[in-house]
C-alpha cells in the first residue's frame, strides 16, 4: 500500500505562535524538558529526538481569542512553573489549567520524581465540534486508532511510532473563529489530503518550503516533503 495515495502521514513536529521569541523559548524550554536554540525569528526546542521538537515562531498578531489548541504537560510541580512566569486560571483535581507568559493556555499534570519524564509533552489537546469524527479522520491520517469516551465528550488518536503521544479532541460549544496559536506538522503529500477533506489555505512558494493546509475542522497544520 502506498500511504500517499491513501492520504497518510507522519508526524513532524509541534509550533506554537508567539510574540517574544527569547521568553518564550526561557519558560518552554524547561517546561518540556528540552533545550532551546534561538534563531532570527524562531527558536527550536529539542532534546534531539526529530518527533520532539517544538517551534517557537514569532508573529506580529496578539493572542486574541481561547487557545483551541493547547499543550497537556508533564511537571514537577505547579510552582516550578509559576517561578518561570506562569499563571494559575483553574486548579482541577487531576490537573491544573495554567496560562503562559503570553497568555496562552495550557495544563499541567504534577507528577511524582519516579513518574516525571524528561521529554514533558504528555498530550495534545484539540477543540471540537464533532470529536468522534475528527479524530477518526486523523486517525486515518496517521495510521492509528481512534477512541470516543462513553459520553461522547471526547476521542483520542492512539501514539503511534511517530506519533509520541494521545492527540486528544475535546467537545467544545463554541466555533473557531481565529487562527490557531499551536499548529502540528507532517510529512506527506498535501494533493492526497484534499479529496479527504482537508483545505488547501497555502501553496508553497518562494518563500515557503511547505503547504499550509486545514483539516475537516479548520485547525491549520503543515505538509513536509518525507526526507
Amino acid at each position: 500500500m502506498n500511504p500517499e495515495v491513501h492520504g497518510r502521514v507522519e508526524f513532524k513536529d509541534l509550533c506554537l505562535d508567539v510574540n517574544h521569541l527569547a521568553a518564550a523559548a526561557e519558560f518552554w524550554a524547561p517546561a518540556l524538558g528540552l533545550t532551546a536554540e534561538v534563531r532570527d525569528r524562531v527558536a527550536m526546542l529539542t532534546d534531539g529526538v526529530p518527533n520532539h521538537t517544538v517551534w517557537l515562531n514569532l508573529v506580529p498578531e496578539r493572542r486574541s481569542a481561547k487557545n483551541r489548541v493547547h499543550l497537556d504537560v508533564h511537571t514537577s510541580s505547579i510552582e516550578s512553573l509559576l517561578q518561570r512566569g506562569a499563571q494559575v486560571i483553574t486548579e482541577l483535581d487531576r490537573w491544573t489549567v495554567m496560562a503562559d507568559t503570553e497568555g496562552g493556555e495550557f495544563c499541567a499534570f504534577v507528577r511524582e520524581p519516579r513518574e516525571l519524564p524528561q521529554y514533558r509533552v504528555y498530550e495534545l489537546v484539540v477543540d471540537s465540534a464533532d470529536p468522534p469524527r475528527i479524530a477518526g479522520w486523523w486517525a486515518e491520517r496517521f495510521g492509528s486508532v481512534a477512541g470516543t469516551d462513553e459520553q461522547h465528550s471526547f476521542s483520542w488518536v492512539e501514539p503511534t511510532a511517530d506519533l509520541p503521544w494521545e492527540m486528544i479532541f475535546a467537545l467544545v460549544p463554541e466555533a473557531k473563529t481565529v487562527k490557531n496559536r499551536v499548529h502540528w506538522d507532517v510529512f506527506g503529500v498535501a494533493d492526497t489530503l484534499l479529496p479527504l477533506g482537508a483545505t488547501l489555505l497555502r501553496r508553497r512558494d518562494q518563500e515557503i518550503h511547505w503547504d499550509v493546509l486545514a483539516d475537516p475542522e479548520g485547525n491549520e497544520f503543515c505538509v513536509f516533503d518525507r526526507p
